[in-house]
């Protein structure tokens, strides 16, 4: 049994060829007849694919709050904020498949074969991921699999983190007098993929307001070439770090400095970057962080879900 930091012990996790070795008796062990999905008639469980938000508890949606606290298993990522687990039952099972920075890694792979499995166990599993399951999230992938393997399933929206760090720094994403469209872009692509997805000069003149998630990493690469593509380089840009959480901080600046602002201020992960004229607004509508600064936004001051 491994644990992370105050978690308890979780479960190891199974690859989708384990799930086959063990409930398929055609190919031999270690062999896959291409249909590794198919097999069984397994005790039914349902998977529920659940966004937890974006840290704050209390921007748990009530459906998610009820699959939590009625789990008999819940699949977990590093951006699940502990407080999150006070809805859940103590003996339920808790198993964590995310990752911070170079650390513990779980293969997507083994992720989708933990859940094939636990439902075909006959268990409520709740796979729970931080912002929502379905930007960002891989949960287009897990739902993928789900389906092949014919596992009941469900999608719980939540709050994803660019709508949630941009309310809780002040920064209205469209203003009648700013802006007409909003854009999610990941500063973070598989590096896997042959080609970047993502041509950033292309959105260097499209007037919308871009939310970049996973990017602080790549952010002066980004920002230059949003600049070669025509955006300006005194467009106001936001930083907005560990949204909505004791943690929450922010900074404004503009697309030509936000990279080199926000590095020396020792700004990182989880963040999100939010580049157009509506960051300005930050300056005479940013509320939450005085109010985490002064005590009055305090979560640990709650009452528990």
């Amino acid at each position: 049994m491994k644990s992370f930091g105050n978690d308890p012990p979780y479960r190891q996790v199974a690859s989708i060829d384990e799930v086959f070795e063990r409930q398929h008796d055609g190919p031999a062990a270690g062999q896959s007849d291409g249909r590794i999905f198919e097999f069984g008639a397994f005790s039914e469980g349902k998977v529920s694919l659940v966004g937890a938000g974006p840290g704050d508890p209390e921007l748990l949606t009530l459906k998610a709050h009820r699959l939590i606290r009625e789990a008999d298993a819940i699949v977990y990522d590093y951006l699940v904020r502990p407080a999150i687990f006070k809805a859940a039952r103590p003996n339920a099972e808790r198993i964590f498949v995310g990752k911070k920075g170079g650390g513990f890694c779980c293969p997507q792979r083994d992720i989708e074969g933990t859940l094939i499995r636990l439902a075909r166990e006959g268990k409520k599993v709740v796979r729970l991921k931080g912002g929502d399951p379905f930007i960002f999230g891989r949960g287009g992938e897990e739902a993928e699999a789900l389906a092949a393997a014919g596992i009941p399933f469900e999608i719980v929206p939540g709050v994803t983190s660019a709508l949630a760090a941009a309310a809780y720094a002040g920064v209205p994403l469209t203003h009648r007098e700013h802006a007409s469209a909003v854009v999610f872009l990941t500063g973070h692509e598989d590096p896997n993929k042959p080609d970047a997805a993502i041509h950033w000069e292309d959105y260097g003149c499209l007037g919308a307001t871009l939310c970049v998630y996973m990017g602080m990493k790549n952010l002066e690469t980004i920002t230059r070439r949003l600049q070669a593509g025509g955006l300006p380089p005194e467009t106001p840009a936001a930083v907005i770090q560990s949204a909505t959480t004791n943690e929450h901080r922010q900074l404004v600046s503009t697309v030509d400095r936000i990279a080199l602002e926000s590095e020396h201020a020792g700004f990182g992960a989880p963040a999100i970057v939010v580049i157009g004229a509506v960051a300005a607004l930050s300056g005479k509508l940013a509320w939450f962080e005085s109010a985490v600064a002064t005590g009055a936004g305090e979560l640990a001051s709650r009452p528990s879900l």
